[in-house]
């Protein structure tokens, strides 16, 4: 190994440890916020604001337009081109502004189920993050193409932190569905100025046309398969939103919630360090092949057991967390958990394609997924919102198989040779997901105990089946955190 490739090595697991940590505060931080403002709100409250949300999230992929993605690829990418990047930015985020706000009583209308002027209300003052979204993404997109994720992990913190507190003493204020809100915009803002003094980025007064043409020519197949992504992600929100109650659709994000946050913690951690790292050494296949089959069998190793464990714990999870007035997540957070199954191989071979350079593919495969997911999700909407979760885990399933494909022909890594990598811990997690719904048959239990059994006999299982045949992952996350922590 040269001299460089250990320092790229030292580099990326000093940014993935640096990125986990940030990961798990913030989702531990978000996630005890989230319960105790399940305690102070009604669900009718969170029901507005996922509403909301996903005009806002779709917004937001329009004004970073997937120039983060592109900034990072390029490799030599300096102050002009980031500058150019956050003056487009800012300029979408005021026009999209304008639009939501002409349009907020438009889309209010047609969700008959809700409280018109205020979810207008709530609309207009959250497009208001449009603007710092555009200066934010092109600071953390600095950050990750520089692998400087210890600034990321203070200023994200900082954010969630600080974002908490406010929403949890407006909640016990009673400002209901506008502590909601508040954590959101504070959370941003935070974070923004943070980095803002952290970094020492600033932009410089010019803008390229010919930069921004170069970075656009890549980013706008990124942008548009983001944009389709985020699209038929919400499109289950919209729907739930307009047939049934603000309620219902609370319970299903509530029950997405949990897993996504999962998810989030270990994939998300992969996700932001690996494509910058891919990145770096994209003209050699070789290397890429190796840094992706380890990435991919080491979050399996995590995230599988986790997510099924989140199913065969969601019960006494919910009871003794949210209290019996969200029991009817439950379900949703059960078929949803699976889902989540095959998250980390879909999201690192997309990570390698993109890495090398091949957006088209990156459009053309969003187009194929959502495509059949679209089929699936029309397929289950008289069926109710349960079979609609259940879709989901279909979707989610082709998603992953499609994202495999491409790599066999890019770098020699076919379907076969990544399932038969991930088929130790798929099997591990489902036998323990088994094992541990058939045990608590057994027993009536208040939820405390009855989650800490469950948790204590699916972590048990799982870890004498690793240990038993001598996994060689864990033994590499062994190494390398032992190594990490000499050379830190």
């Amino acid at each position: 190994m040269t001299q460089s490739d250990k320092t790229l090595k030292h580099k990326t697991i000093s940014g993935a440890m640096w990125k986990f940590s940030e990961r798990v505060l913030t989702q531990f931080a978000a996630f005890v916020v989230s319960i105790i403002l399940a305690r102070m709100l009604l669900p009718e409250d969170y029901g507005i604001i996922v509403l909301v949300s996903v005009f806002v999230a779709i917004c937001d992929k329009i004004i970073i337009c997937g120039f983060a993605t592109s900034l990072i690829q390029k490799k030599n990418a300096d102050d002009l081109d980031f500058s150019s990047v956050l003056y487009f930015s800012m300029a979408m985020a005021l026009l999209l502004y304008a639009i939501l706000y002409i349009t907020a009583p438009f889309i209010s209308s047609f969700y008959s189920h809700y409280d018109g002027v205020l979810l207008t209300k709530v609309m207009r003052v959250m497009g208001l993050s449009f603007f710092i979204i555009a200066i934010n993404s092109v600071q953390h997109a600095y950050v990750s193409s520089r692998l400087r994720f210890k600034n990321y992990f203070w200023s994200v913190s900082g954010g969630t932190l600080i974002g908490a507190v406010v929403a949890i003493y407006m909640a016990y204020k009673g400002f209901g569905v506008w502590s909601l809100v508040a954590q959101n915009l504070v959370m941003n803002t935070a974070d923004t100025v943070i980095l803002w003094f952290s970094v020492k980025w600033r932009p410089i007064p010019a803008f390229s046309f010919e930069r921004f043409r170069s970075l656009f020519s890549y980013s706008w197949k990124i942008c548009s398969a983001s944009i389709i992504k985020t699209v038929y992600n919400d499109l289950r929100s919209l729907i739930i939103g307009k047939l049934y109650s603000p309620a219902d659709l609370a319970f299903y994000n509530r029950g997405q919630s949990f897993p996504q946050m999962v998810d989030t913690s270990v994939s998300g951690t992969i996700d932001s360090v690996f494509f910058p790292a891919l990145s770096k050494v994209q003209d050699s296949t070789t290397t890429m092949k190796s840094m992706l089959r380890r990435a991919i069998r080491v979050s399996s190793m995590i995230l599988m057991p986790l997510v099924a464990g989140l199913a065969a714990t969601a019960e006494p999870l919910v009871n003794l967390l949210l209290t019996e007035k969200w029991a009817s997540c439950v379900p949703y957070m059960q078929i949803l958990s699976f889902s989540f199954l095959f998250s980390s191989i879909e999201v690192e071979n997309l990570q390698a394609i993109k890495a090398i350079g091949r957006s088209d593919l990156v459009l053309k495969l969003e187009i194929i997924k959502k495509s059949v997911g679209l089929a699936i999700l029309v397929a289950t909407i008289p069926f109710g919102v349960k079979a609609i979760a259940y879709g989901v885990l279909a979707s989610q399933l082709f998603s992953a198989i499609a994202n495999m494909v491409p790599n066999k022909k890019l770098l020699d890594y076919s379907i076969k040779s990544q399932i038969v990598d991930v088929s130790l811990y798929l099997t591990g997690a489902l036998f323990m997901f088994l094992l541990v719904m058939i045990v608590s048959g057994l027993w009536t239990l208040p939820p405390v105990w009855d989650l800490l059994l469950r948790l204590g006999l699916g972590a048990a299982m799982y870890a004498i089946l690793l240990m038993m045949v001598k996994d060689d992952s864990l033994k590499y996350v062994v190494i390398t955190l032992k190594e990490y922590k000499r050379n830190a």
